[in-house]
């Protein structure tokens, strides 16, 4: 774990990574106590200009609604999403790619097709359909992405335990007469998850941007404000007031790259052609 540790801190872009991550973070848990009202309240006059008023530090929207409200509780939504969302697409993924690499024969070609049909359609448009169809809220448009994002865990873990099943200690395990369930979860899973855990990171990207796609078209869930959704009520005044989809922009910009920084500092540090420099 230290060396491990100490790898991921030579890393500086992954340190700035963090960094930007763990701020988005402290936004999101303190949205409650430094913005307590509604972010759907109309507070203000329309449009005012990011610092023009002390008490609306990031400006207004055409409804006269906070700014800052809006991005601070978005922050929560498009966390807990994106972590919600990447969490069930994992937990599928794993198990799919677990049971087919490590049986392989009949099972592994009908889970790989499964896996393969998932993946002929256009991962945005089939969340789009999904979120339609079920109707927006957060629960269906976590479930919508997980759906569209399980299909390359599925296929990861596949080749990792095509490879893991063969190595003495899991022949070991079955001449020994201990049970596949065991055999997967306690020896074969763990040697898979420094792959898993850098996809993980990076999915959550992805779906942070999913998230915010589908609320920028109107299919997010009208209860919550999301980044997304204030960037779509914006780019109609985006000549005259071009902050309303600037700041949620930016926001979204920082924490996705913010994710994908962390993701290529975590494959760094997990990697085992690096583990004796």
């Amino acid at each position: 774990m230290k060396a491990f540790v100490g790898r991921f801190a030579r890393n500086r872009a992954a340190l700035v990574g963090v960094a930007i991550l763990l701020a988005v973070v402290a936004m999101a848990l303190s949205a409650p106590w430094i913005y307590p009202g509604d972010p759907w309240d109309m507070v203000t006059e329309p449009f005012l200009a990011p610092g023009t008023n002390a008490e609306f530090r990031f400006g207004s929207d055409m409804m006269g609604r906070d700014l800052g409200a809006g991005i601070f509780h978005g922050a929560r939504v498009s966390l807990v999403i994106g972590g919600v969302a990447t969490a069930v697409a994992v937990l599928v993924g794993v198990t799919i790619g677990a049971v087919a690499g490590y049986h392989g024969g009949r099972i592994d070609r009908a889970l790989m097709g499964l896996t393969e049909l998932f993946q002929t359609i256009p991962a945005f448009l089939f969340a789009i359909v999904l979120v339609a169809i079920f109707q927006p809220s957060v629960r269906t448009i976590v479930l919508s992405i997980a759906a569209v994002s399980w299909p390359p865990v599925a296929r990861l873990v596949r080749g990792e335990f095509l490879s893991l099943r063969s190595r003495e200690f899991v022949q070991a395990c079955i001449a020994m007469g201990m049970g596949d369930l065991r055999i997967i979860v306690l020896h074969c899973l763990p040697n898979a998850f420094a792959p898993i855990i850098v996809t993980g990171s990076l999915m959550v990207a992805t779906a942070i941007l999913t998230e915010a796609g589908l609320s920028f078209l109107g299919l997010g869930d009208p209860n919550v404000m999301s980044w997304g959704t204030i960037i779509g009520a914006g780019r109609e005044a985006l000549r005259t007031a071009w902050y309303v989809a600037t700041l949620p922009g930016i926001a979204i910009l920082l924490t996705v790259l913010a994710l994908n920084l962390v993701g290529e500092g975590l494959n760094d540090a997990l990697n085992p052609r690096l583990r004796n420099r």
